[in-house]
């Protein structure tokens, strides 16, 4: 049995929605906004929003999902990119430095949501500390294929940076922050694979 395009797709209400709320959540925040204002800019109606999301909540899990989704497809073509561990780890900070450089850029919107959601127990500090885990964990793996000594503190490491540059992309000067973090994961992966 073949299934309807309808069955294997989001509706196109949906996806606007989604698409609105990802736009104004990533630009102002997530409790400034609200709801009647994603239905208005999604040209939807109340009855359509509940129909395809019970509440804001899981809008703003939706949008963390997809966000989640796009950084491991980006992560993945890096990876795929390098010829040895050491070329994808600094293809993956190649592609974090050029997403601090595109326009609009207002830092990571997992640190962003987690900031906005401190309860830990909550789902969406949950579906932060998830995404987070495994981006540790695929960096890592990159730090293992380099030196198998002790990856973990260099991942740490490498997550740090990261951390550090995506808060810093958004307050200064981006060119500036994305040539300072790729000069410091360089010398990182340069010092380890010395080793």
């Amino acid at each position: 049995m073949t299934r309807s395009t309808t069955e294997t797709r989001p509706s196109e209400a949906r996806q606007r929605l989604l698409t609105t709320a990802s736009k104004i959540f990533y630009a102002e925040g997530i409790h400034a906004v609200g709801v009647d204002r994603i239905i208005a800019e999604a040209k939807i109606t109340r009855a359509t929003f509940y129909r395809h999301f019970p509440g804001k909540e899981d809008l703003v899990l939706a949008y963390l999902n997809a966000a989640d989704q796009g950084i491991r497809h980006q992560t993945e073509a890096a990876i795929a990119g390098g010829a040895t561990p050491a070329e994808s780890a600094k293809a993956v900070a190649a592609s974090i430095a050029e997403s601090i450089r595109t326009p609009g850029f207002r830092g990571c919107a997992f640190l962003n949501a987690v900031a906005e959601y401190p309860d830990p127990a909550h789902p969406v500090h949950q579906l932060v500390l998830a995404h987070r885990q495994w981006f540790l964990d695929t960096v890592t793996t990159l730090m293992a294929g380099i030196n198998e000594a002790e990856p973990a503190p260099a991942a740490r490491h490498f997550v740090m940076l990261r951390d550090g540059a995506m808060t810093a992309g958004c307050l200064f000067d981006p060119e500036i922050i994305a040539e300072t973090f790729l000069r410091g994961i360089n010398g990182l992966i340069d010092i380890r694979a010395a080793r």
